[in-house]
């Protein structure tokens, strides 16, 4: 037994690891119950009475050492498993958690895509605007109630010139103005975009939102025209097998002006709680640019005409989605954006 020992002795003393594995698969091999050295320990009954005492302490010395280089061994991996060399400690944390988009951008850039194959272009301006654009020059009165402070968030008001007060735009129609007033015809435009209203902030409405509204100026525009471009929006939105009507309506800044339904696409127009059982929902308002907005931008009403329309983006993603409460869109909740992660 004493020159099985001494065997394992130099094994144990020279045992090296390129790795966890191999190292616990040398320690099976010498520490485990049926390793080795518990053979061993198992056969030290069958030593003589007068060399128990020797090979006694030489099991000893070689459980002391495989036990020590088995520790050294392991403290050496764990030192090599926490050495930052190589490491970027500027870098994210694993896993990194994919974000998605957000709905109403899905929704946002499907529509601007649509107009886009229609010969629009993307046209922006200021959320800050000045009341000069946003209502003076769309025809809106003085004393039209959206310029009341119920309507409006005012930046800075001055009650001499109502002109000249600073606001936060109430729609894109105020990039339409800007583009009219530094553009003649002909002019093709969408105009996507955040605005603001001060309302009360509920489950169907808020204090922002966006909008996207567009705007054609050209000789001998008629509404057959603004009919045509919105039923291949409805149907490239929402299904060709989708219909559209329109319903007279006022807005300062168009005349005639229309509200435009399309045929409910739950229930195919047969009448559903979604529609209130009309088989209708409304999407967006129109209307052939009034002539007094077009010279009020510096474009002759008597050469040229042009259709207008705007549209709520989260009214369509609505439509689309069925979210049920506006304030979700804003509250940054990934539990609720992770839903449209295959969207698009």
């Amino acid at each position: 037994m004493l020159a099985k020992i001494e065997e394992l002795l130099q094994e144990v003393n020279s045992m090296t690891a390129r790795n966890a594995e191999e190292l616990e698969a040398l320690r099976i091999k010498y520490l485990s119950k049926k390793g080795a050295i518990n053979a061993l320990m198992a056969d030290f009954r069958n030593v003589p009475a007068d060399q128990k005492k020797e090979v006694g302490m030489k099991l000893n010395e070689l459980k002391n050492l495989a036990q020590e280089r088995i520790a050294a061994l392991k403290e050496m991996f764990d030192n090599q498993d926490n050495s930052t060399e190589g490491l970027d400690l500027s870098r994210t944390a694993y896993p990194i958690d994919l974000g998605t988009r957000h709905p109403l951008s899905i929704v946002k850039n499907e529509i601007i895509d649509i107009f886009g194959r229609m010969g629009f272009s993307i046209a922006e301006g200021p959320e800050v605007e000045d009341d000069l654009h946003v209502f003076t020059m769309l025809n809106f009165a003085a004393d039209h109630p959206a310029r009341d402070m119920q309507d409006t968030f005012f930046v800075e008001s001055n009650t001499e010139d109502v002109t000249k007060n600073i606001i936060l735009r109430t729609h894109t129609s105020s990039v339409q103005a800007r583009v009219m007033e530094k553009t003649q015809p002909p002019i093709r435009v969408i105009c996507p975009g955040r605005v603001y209203r001060n309302e009360a902030i509920s489950y169907r409405a808020h204090c922002f939102f966006h909008q996207i509204e567009g705007l054609y100026v050209d000789k001998n525009v008629s509404f057959t025209d603004l009919k045509q471009v919105l039923l291949q929006f409805a149907q490239e939105m929402f299904g060709p097998q989708t219909k559209i009507r329109l319903r007279p309506s006022y807005f300062p800044f168009t005349e005639p002006s229309a509200e435009m339904d399309i045929s409910c696409h739950i229930c195919g127009g047969e009448g559903c709680p979604f529609c209130k059982y009309t088989g209708w929902v409304e999407i967006l308002g129109c209307g052939m640019v009034d002539p007094a907005v077009l010279d009020a931008c510096g474009i002759d009403s008597k050469i040229y005409s042009g259709y207008a329309f705007g549209l709520g983006v989260e009214r369509i993603t609505n439509l689309k989605y069925k979210v049920k409460d506006l304030r979700m869109f804003s509250e940054n909740d990934t539990r609720f954006l992770k839903e449209f992660e295959s969207a698009y």
